[in-house]
Formats: structure tokens, C-alpha cells, sequence
């Protein structure tokens, strides 16, 4: 839907003053302000109810307007970049994909908001620090173009009464990465000879749209050792050979699970909701996607068998060690030529307040994670024993080994991942014949060729 949703709010019931009273903002105003906002709609209606409580509580506080518009994820970016382009600007952007923030900060089209960030310095993930601090190509510096409100992860989604179906139990599942992925080869096998004749191992998603099949390559190639394929001073490192390694056997892993059937082979085609739906109809035991997307989707619908399904964070890798989970993390930025850099500011300075940030993720069923660890640590709601997702998941993103995304330290990495490079490494061995070295080979060229057109100065 593409609709704008302005300020038809349920106000009261999900508000931050049934909490307590309401948090200051930052500016006392002696008349009325107003802010432009986009804001990116959620998966199902809680979120958007919990922004639209947001908006109502800074308003109430702070005596501005937030002209707000509600808009679908998938068309954000054109927006965003249409928007950039032609200098109409709103105020207040909730970036997405989360790459347009480096892009965007590389040829400088946005405001530096750092001293929004310095209210809440010391609170934040390390990582969510990383993932808002980008490289101005203009002023050859780094800044804080981006004010972090919410990070994820990506789990595993496994079906518990597939797993017992089959006769297995899920405490048969080995803890390390590539017994892991193998042990439910053996669940699709006995699926199968019981009549289950259309379901696979995993809903992993093969294609080159979105985002999910670049989180499902990137899940393995860490896991095989290529954390360090770009590192914090936003150098590509291809030819390390270790990295190297990792991506070629990588592609030869993904490659072979699809070839030997354990992958739908529609999934070729799948963008980002498939592989959800997928895993929803019991086509596959076991899928990899960000956020507890694939869970709360169905929290209201009593056949989904909500506590059927397990959120299951990252194995050890084959060596016994932890694998780091990239911890990704939603941005609000504010695009040069904002006509109310005050009010889009405070409104984020409000936003980022501990108590104001925890009870809008918490309207919005904890989908997305907090960016400050202290709030999942002192808020027992986050690891409630009566939701058997939430805790698995705050262990994952916030108590386990995490990394940011490659294109936080450079640019060039989002147009890698624009171009989906180790995806069509995939496509090139499954469908043109090409060798697991040769493809491999052929994306970490491509990769050289594209960070070659953004070299960042080095202080």
C-alpha cells in the first residue's frame, strides 16, 4: 500500500504516560514547530502504532508537530533517493535499506547529527555507534550522519514438531556450523518418505533481490572465516587468503545445498517476504531471516502454532569458536536542505531516550532490538520465559559476538551488495557450470573494481 498515513492515531492506550511521565524534549519552544517525518512501515499493525504513539507523545511533550508519513518499505529507498536528488526534502528519514546512509553521507546530502548521538554516547552497542558513524567523501572526514534506534540480528527459524516428525529432538542439533546446516538433510529425508513430499531442509534464499539472500551468503562466508573480507578502515582485503577461502567455500556450500534439492528451487525467484511465507506453509524445517519477522507475523494466529516455532541463534563455527552475528541497525538521518533541523533534532534526541526508545520497541513486540544493551538487561520483558523468541534473540544480538555491516566501513560495499557480486557467484555455479574458485574469483574482482571508486583518507 503506498497510501500516506497522517495522524490517525489511537492515541492512549499503547502512550508513554501510561508508563509514568512523559520525557522532556530537549527544546523549550515558545511557539509551535512542525517536522516533516517518513517513517517505514511495519511488518504488522502494532508497529506502526507504536510510531504513531511516538509521534503523539513527542508532540504532547514538546508543544511541535510531526507531520508524519507512513510509507512501505519496499518503495522507501526511491523516495529517499528521489527526494535527495531533487533538494525536496522532508525532515526526518527512517533510512532504509540501511546502506543509503553511507551511500548518501559519501557524496554529502546529509546534516552531521552528531551532537544528537552525544546525548546518548555512552549508552549505545559499540556497534550501533559503528553503523551511524560514515565517511563524508566531501569533507573527507567521518561523522555521525545517522542517529541509531533499533538494531537485529539474523536467527534461525525452526519448526519444533517438523524437527520431532521426523524423530529427531531438537537437542539432537549439533552446536557447530556445518553439522548444523547438514542435520536437516536427514529431517527432509524422513519428511519426505512420510508424505511430506514438498518439503525441503531450508527456505534459504538463493535470488538476487533483497536482502535476505545477501544475509544467508554472509551468514556462511563468516562462518568459514571471512569477517575480515572488509575491515573498520574501509579496506577491501580479497586477497587475504584466508578471506578468500571463505568466499569460495561459501559459494561451494550454498551452491551444492541448492543442487542437491534442499533449497526450494523457486527461491531463485523468492524476494524478501518468500522465504516467510515459505516457512509459515511448513515448506521448510529450517529458514534464516533477519528480525522475529517470521514469528510475529503469525503471534495473533492461533493455527501458526506460534510456540511450535524456535528462534535459534548463531552455532559455533567448525572449530568450536563463536561466530559473530552482523548486527544491523535502522538509522533516522536528516537530508541537507531539511527546512526544520531543529525540531528533526529534537524529535531524535527524544527519540533515543533510553525510557522513550525502550517502550516503542516494546510497542512494536520487540521485533527489532534495543541499540542500548542496558535496556534488555534491566527490562525483564526482553527475556520473558512466557515468549519463547524474545530471549534467544537479545542473547544473539546483545550477549553474543557481533560485527556491523561490511558497507558501514565503506561505501563501496553497498554497491557490492546492490549488485548481489557473491549471489550471482551462486547463480554463475549453479547455472552456467563455472567452478566454486572461478566464481568466487570473479566476485572479489568485481568487489576490487568497485572499491577502487571510493577511497577513503586515512587519519
Amino acid at each position: 500500500m503506498l497510501g500516506v498515513t497522517r495522524r490517525s492515531v489511537l492515541r492512549g492506550s499503547l502512550g508513554l504516560a501510561a508508563a509514568g511521565a512523559l520525557v522532556r524534549p530537549y527544546i523549550a519552544n515558545a511557539a509551535a514547530k512542525a517536522a516533516t517525518v517518513w517513517w517505514v512501515q511495519g511488518f504488522f499493525p502494532e508497529e506502526d502504532q507504536a510510531f504513531r504513539t511516538l509521534a503523539s507523545d513527542y508532540e504532547k511533550a514538546s508543544g511541535n508537530t510531526i507531520d508524519y508519513s507512513i510509507i512501505p518499505f519496499a518503495p522507501m529507498r526511491q523516495k529517499i533517493v528521489s527526494a535527495i536528488t531533487s533538494g525536496v526534502v522532508p525532515d526526518v528519514m527512517y533510512a532504509t535499506p540501511p546502506e543509503v546512509v553511507p551511500e548518501q553521507a559519501w557524496v554529502g546530502k546529509l546534516v552531521d547529527v552528531s551532537d544528537v548521538v552525544e546525548t546518548q554516547k555512552a549508552h549505545f552497542a559499540p556497534d550501533a555507534l559503528s553503523s551511524a558513524h560514515f565517511y563524508d567523501n566531501t569533507e573527507k572526514r567521518r561523522s555521525y550522519f545517522g542517529v541509531p534506534f533499533e538494531g537485529a540480528v539474523v536467527p534461525f527459524h525452526i519448526w519444533k514438531d517438523l524437527v520431532e516428525k521426523a524423530g529427531y529432538k531438537m537437542s539432537d542439533i549439533p552446536d557447530k556450523f556445518d553439522p548444523f546446516i547438514e542435520f536437516f538433510i536427514p529431517v527432509e529425508k524422513k519428511l519426505r518418505a512420510i508424505g511430506m513430499r514438498h518439503t525441503y531442509a531450508s527456505g534459504f534464499v538463493v535470488s538476487t533481490i533483497g536482502n535476505d539472500p545477501l544475509n544467508t551468503f554472509h551468514e556462511f562466508m563468516i562462518a568459514y572465516g571471512g569477517v575480515g573480507l572488509v575491515t573498520p578502515d574501509g579496506r577491501l582485503h580479497a586477497d587475504d587468503p584466508k578471506v578468500r577461502d571463505a568466499v569460495i567455500r561459501a559459494v561451494d556450500k550454498f551452491s551444492a545445498y541448492f543442487k542437491n534439492g534442499h533449497i526450494p528451487p523457486g527461491s531463485v525467484n523468492w524476494n524478501d517476504a518468500d522465504d516467510n511465507n515459505a516457512f509459515h506453509a511448513k515448506l521448510c524445517v529450517m529458514d534464516f531471516d533477519g528480525t522475529l519477522s517470521t514469528e510475529l507475523a503469525m503471534i495473533h494466529d492461533t493455527q501458526a502454532y506460534y510456540h511450535d516455532m524456535v528462534t535459534h541463534g548463531q552455532p559455533l563455527n567448525d572449530e568450536g569458536k563463536p561466530i559473530p552475528s552482523q548486527f544491523g541497525v535502522n538509522n533516522a538521518i536528516v537530508p541537507k536542505g531539511a527546512k526544520n533541523v531543529e525540531v528533526a533534532k529534537d524529535f531524535l534526541k527524544y527519540l533515543i531516550q533510553p525510557k522513550v526508545n525502550n517502550e516503542y520497541l516494546k510497542h512494536a513486540l520487540g521485533r527489532w532490538l534495543p541499540v542500548f544493551p542496558a535496556l534488555a538487561k534491566n527490562d525483564p520483558w526482553w527475556t520473558d520465559p512466557k515468549d519463547p523468541h524474545r530471549a534467544p534473540y537479545v542473547k544473539q544480538g546483545l550477549d553474543s559476538p557481533t560485527v556491523p555491516f561490511f558497507f558501514n566501513y565503506n561505501p563501496a560495499y553497498a554497491q557490492c551488495r546492490t549488485e548481489h557480486i557473491f549471489n550471482v557467484a551462486f547463480a554463475d555455479v549453479v547455472d552456467r557450470g563455472m567452478t566454486p574458485k572461478d566464481a568466487a574469483d570473479k566476485a572479489l574482482k568485481r568487489a576490487q573494481e568497485i572499491f577502487a571508486k571510493y577511497p577513503i583518507q586515512q587519519s
